[in-house]
């Protein structure tokens, strides 16, 4: 029988733990033995260029790329052995665009309220309550498809938090967006967070986000974490003891972030067409 997840087996347990994850397609290891903890309450950074892994990481993290058991936990859980368990604490907006255009806001929240099996009697207060945790009611009763690309960003982080999630993930949240939009989509994920205290983890290759909003950061290239640290600690490091984190990256890599698989560079294009359509 599968345990039910209680508070006090996790409490002291990271958010997220992965002990030499590792994950391949076909010959090819998208992800090749990584190892990184994330403290609960934190805004923690896995940063790279397209084609890194982050994505891949990703999705063994929240149980949609199946791993050996002890890779990965959340909060004590091991995603192999308990699933549903984990995915009862998270939240998670993918790089993909998820709303659908031919709803309003409203209804598509309430969609996610029934999918994450949000108890009925609290259905209305909880879609009512996201919507306004990410500024869009006033246009909760329009269709998707009439708001701009920062809204729908905003829209699909509510579905997100409808659950009332202790573990955030968001994978390039702000990709495709201009810097307004960019700033808002961030400032609405701190006031939650302030809210609330969950955990965020995010997979982004803006690095001017990342110095400024999370904690920690892992540097990751070609499926392996290159460095670790706080953005101060990780920018310390360089010989000069000052520069940006780009300047850090090229330092361990020896490479630059706007390198693109082809796959990659597919997956980004049909977001910022998605995005597009909905603007």
């Amino acid at each position: 029988m599968t345990e039910s997840v209680t508070e006090s087996e996790s409490v002291t347990e990271p958010a997220i733990a992965c002990t030499k994850l590792v994950y391949a397609f076909g010959s090819t290891k998208a992800v090749d033995g990584i190892e990184f903890e994330v403290e609960p309450g934190s805004v923690y950074g896995l940063l790279g260029p397209n084609g890194a892994g982050k994505t891949t990481a990703i999705r063994a993290i929240t149980t949609l790329l199946p791993v050996p058991p002890g890779m990965v936990t959340v909060f004590g859980h091991d995603v192999a052995r308990r699933r549903m368990d984990v995915r009862r604490l998270l939240g998670y907006v993918p790089q993909q665009l998820s709303a659908d255009s031919g709803l309003t806001g409203r209804e598509n929240i309430a969609m996610f309220a029934r999918l994450f099996d949000v108890p009925r009697r609290e259905r209305d207060e909880r879609v009512t309550a996201a919507l306004d945790s990410v500024g869009l009611l006033d246009a909760a009763d329009r269709l998707a498809k009439t708001y701009s690309g920062g809204m729908v960003r905003r829209l699909e982080l509510a579905q997100a938090l409808v659950s009332s999630p202790r573990l955030l993930i968001l994978d390039e949240p702000t990709i495709g967006l201009d810097p307004i939009a960019r700033a808002s989509v961030w400032e609405r994920i701190g006031e939650v967070r302030a809210a609330t205290g969950m955990t965020v983890f995010v997979t982004t290759h803006y690095m001017d986000e990342a110095d400024q909003f999370c904690d920690r950061i892992s540097l990751m290239h070609r499926g392996t974490i290159r460095a670790t640290g706080s953005p101060q600690e990780l920018k310390a490091t360089l010989p000069t003891g000052a520069g940006t984190l780009e300047d850090v990256f090229r330092h361990y890599t020896g490479d630059t972030l706007d390198e693109p698989t082809s796959g990659e560079f597919r997956n980004v294009r049909a977001t910022r067409s998605t995005a597009a359509r909905v603007r």
